[in-house]
């Protein structure tokens, strides 16, 4: 009975009822799942420590403490990332099960999606901030400007900027999950039967391919532009396989996601495809750094 008290002193079981939200705030505003939830540690020790007694709205005050550690914690990570080796892409984490929050229309996937978390990385802390309050939680610009210290006015602006920032580059077509499916199956079978020109067939003539190494593994260091030039890099990366080598399909980030797995059991690499108009793939995006790969394993995916 002591051990429950001491738990319930601690603000435990209400901060736990808040958690899923502050973590998939945090993971917005980083794009990485190891750091939100750094973070979302933090905001409980702060917590706990509080008084919360003169607390009068939870939800509030633990927004409030979460969205102004990520602002402080993401001057030192955008500064790390300028030294990355390669391409920086966010870390994926499954959204299948609700890890990051309802995902029910196409805007609230559009705010996990790896192309707009990618676009983010061009925001300075405080632009991230008010975009994803905004676009992702619908907070009102009154309450979002208490939280952050800005005027009601001032945090219009910053939203009005973040969003012609952000928006310029992601994609303007949204494909129905089975449509995308299919497409990657195609994308898959032209990859492993050596079809260059079927695989051509299926990409846009101005697609970038993107590879997220880290330098932990073997992946290109710059985008590779051109359907010619990705064709081929793309089937040059059937190297890599292994005859233990399998593929699955998941949601991930609010998209299907192809993840490739070098035993058959843990994760290698995950594979996003946009779709331009025509239905043809404009972009792939590849995370195959192992670093960014844990939550995808941790979850059994």
């Amino acid at each position: 009975m002591s051990g429950g008290g001491a738990v319930e002193s601690d603000g435990l079981t209400e901060f736990l009822g808040h958690r899923p939200r502050l973590f998939a705030l945090a993971y917005r505003m980083f794009g990485a799942a190891s750091e939100a939830e750094d973070i979302v540690q933090e905001a409980y020790l702060r917590w706990a420590a509080a008084d919360r007694a003169t607390i009068g709205n939870a939800e509030a005050w633990l927004t409030t403490v979460t969205v102004n550690l990520c602002r402080t914690a993401l001057v030192s990570a955008r500064a790390r990332r300028e030294t990355y080796v390669g391409p920086w892409l966010p870390e994926p984490v499954p959204t299948g099960a609700g890890a990051l929050g309802p995902l029910e229309t196409v805007e609230e996937r559009e705010s996990v999606s790896l192309a707009l978390l990618t676009a983010m990385e061009r925001l300075n802390p405080v632009e991230r901030a008010v975009f994803v309050l905004r676009e992702a939680f619908g907070y009102p610009h009154a309450e979002i400007a208490a939280m952050l210290e800005l005027s009601e006015a001032n945090s219009q602006q910053i939203l009005h900027r973040a969003s012609s920032r952000v928006r310029a580059d992601t994609p303007r077509f949204t494909v129905p999950a089975d449509e995308a499916r299919t497409l990657i199956e195609r994308f898959l079978l032209a990859a492993a039967t050596g079809d260059l020109a079927g695989l051509r067939a299926l990409l846009a003539d101005d697609i970038v391919s993107m590879a997220d190494g880290g330098g932990k593994v073997t992946a290109a260091r710059r985008p590779v532009t051109g359907a010619d030039q990705v064709a081929r890099y793309l089937l040059g990366l059937t190297k890599f396989l292994t005859p233990a080598s399998t593929f699955d399909f998941a949601e991930v980030n609010g998209e299907p996601a192809l993840i490739v797995r070098a035993d058959g059991v843990v994760a290698s690499s995950v594979m996003f495809f946009d779709v331009d108009g025509a239905g043809l793939v404009d972009s792939v995006r590849i995370v195959v750094n192992p670093d960014k790969l844990g939550f995808l394993v941790a979850t059994g995916v």
